[in-house]
Formats: C-alpha cells, sequence, structure tokens
C-alpha cells in the first residue's frame, strides 16, 4: 500500500520489452495508480485539457516522439521523466559534448562539421584514427571507426546521399585506445546506483550488438563522473558510458536519456533492482537533479 498522495503516473511506450514490463510490475506492487499511453495513439491539441496524469515515465524509444511528447505533457504541467530538455541534451552528441565539456567532465576530443569538406580537416586536427557518429542514434548504429582520411570519404559520401540534412554533419570523436569493454552506468535521481562492464570482440560495446555484461565496481571516481554527467545533461535517469584510456584515466563518451537497463540487471542479478529504484526515487519520492 502507499500514500493516497502517490502520484498518478503513465508510461508512455510504444514497445513493451523487459524494462517496461519491470516498471509496470513495480509500480503495480506498490499501489501506484497507472496507466500505459502507446505512443501510436498518442494526439496533442493546443487546447486539450490537462491529462488525468501527474507523472509521465517516458519509455518511447524514438528520440523525436519522446522529446515532442515530453514538451507537450510539460506544457500541461505535467513532470515527465526524462524532461524534454533533457532529451534534447542527452540525444544530441553534440549538445551532450558541449555540457561535459563546460563543466570539465572528461571526454574525447570531438568535433562537428557542418561540411563533408570540413569534417576532414576536423578530422586530421583531432588525429586518426577517429569515429563518425550520427548526432541523433543509439545502439552503435551508423558508427564507424575510420584509420585514416580515405574510409572518412567513403563515409561521408555515403552520408551525403541521405535525404535527411542532419544526416550530412559529421560528428567526429578521437578514438581511445581501450581494453575490450566500456562502462555503463545508471544514475536514478543523481544518485549512480551501479555499474556494469560491457565487453565485445569489436570495438563497439553495446549490448544491442551482443556484449556480454558483468558488474563492474562502482568507485568513487566512477560514481563522481558518472553522477556529474548526468547532473550537467539534466536527466534524472541516465546511462552514462564511460571507457578507460590507456593511462588509466577515465573518460565519458554519452549520457544516455532512454535506458535499457535488461543487461544492467542481469549482471547485478538481485542485488540491484533497477525498476525499483526508478519507482522509488523519481516516482514516488522525487529526486530530480539540478544542473
Amino acid at each position: 500500500m502507499v500514500s493516497s498522495t502517490a502520484p498518478r503516473t503513465a508510461l508512455l511506450a510504444s514497445r513493451m520489452r523487459f524494462e517496461e514490463k519491470r516498471l509496470l510490475e513495480v509500480l503495480d506492487r506498490r499501489g501506484i495508480p497507472r496507466t500505459v499511453i502507446d505512443t501510436r495513439t498518442v494526439r496533442h491539441h493546443l487546447n486539450d485539457t490537462p491529462p488525468p496524469w501527474d507523472l509521465v515515465l517516458n519509455r518511447e524509444i524514438s528520440a523525436t516522439k519522446a522529446l515532442y511528447a515530453a514538451l507537450s505533457y510539460e506544457s500541461a504541467g505535467v513532470t515527465v521523466v526524462n524532461s524534454a530538455a533533457a532529451i534534447e541534451t542527452c540525444g544530441d552528441k553534440w549538445r551532450t559534448s558541449l555540457a561535459l565539456r563546460a563543466a570539465g567532465v572528461p571526454t574525447p576530443p570531438a568535433a562537428l562539421a557542418l561540411t563533408a569538406e570540413a569534417a576532414e580537416e576536423a578530422a586530421e586536427e583531432i588525429g586518426y584514427p577517429v569515429v563518425l557518429k550520427p548526432l541523433v542514434g543509439s545502439w552503435g548504429r551508423r558508427v564507424a571507426l575510420l584509420p585514416d582520411a580515405a574510409a572518412l570519404r567513403t563515409v561521408l559520401e555515403y552520408s551525403e546521399a541521405l535525404p535527411s540534412p542532419l544526416a550530412k554533419l559529421a560528428y567526429l570523436q578521437r578514438y581511445v585506445d581501450k581494453p575490450d569493454r566500456d562502462i555503463r552506468v545508471i544514475v536514478v535521481g543523481g544518485t549512480p546506483i551501479g555499474a556494469m562492464y560491457r565487453t565485445s570482440d569489436g570495438w563497439r560495446t553495446n549490448v544491442a550488438r551482443g556484449a556480454t555484461t558483468t558488474s563492474c565496481p562502482l568507485t568513487d571516481d566512477l560514481a563522481k563522473l558518472a553522477a556529474t554527467a548526468a547532473r550537467e545533461t539534466g536527466a534524472d535517469l541516465a546511462g552514462v558510458d564511460l571507457v578507460e584510456d590507456a593511462d588509466g584515466g577515465l573518460q565519458v563518451l554519452e549520457v544516455n536519456h532512454g535506458v535499457e537497463f535488461k543487461g544492467f540487471q542481469e549482471a547485478h542479478a538481485d542485488r540491484v533492482d533497477v525498476a525499483e529504484l526508478i519507482v522509488e526515487r523519481l516516482v514516488l519520492h522525487r529526486e530530480v537533479v539540478e544542473s
């Protein structure tokens, strides 16, 4: 049982994955009034009456749809996790890099180039090998590790043929010579709740691409960096990706707003219950980050 003041909660999603099912299980077990909103049915009108929810857990996998849904619900006075501002920052790799740099968070050298010609110059300035990433995207799609200018030119020619103007912008990041793994820290309400290694035979370590997950010790340095990265990007719920560099230091690569935690949960078993902590800290007792 919970207090009658428990917020009326909606879960917004177009696909019911492990994470969404777990969140609904916890909401139901806690007796929190909840509903599920299928993103595919959503319409927002300027003269809409306020929706009958106090809080929306935004689990939409499309960053664009998640952003506009958050903007619309927030304009009606509804709290959204994550907020539109957090989605705008975390969902754009250049905005994320700018936020991290402004806060003094260690992150690999990166550049944004508005044309293919400028991208070639930027890559030379950063130094090969470089990683070319789409400004918006996840799961390691359209991410390329490029050893030299010829390889970069080939990928840029492909990008130039894509219809989206955004695809023609080049986000370049210096490749970090790391072990065959990276680190994901999940931050809930400003507090890191645990870390995992993602290990792969290839250079990309996305779980969606077959990386395996194991528990990683949450050191003070790791926790501090992850908490700062989440705070500076405004994410109440964040998946902070870090790498260990050749000098043994840590660098933040990205901050994810649409956190998937199945692999994390498997790595930690019952030692950490991510869905439980999300509901406890972000629904029942709102612990928000202040950027």
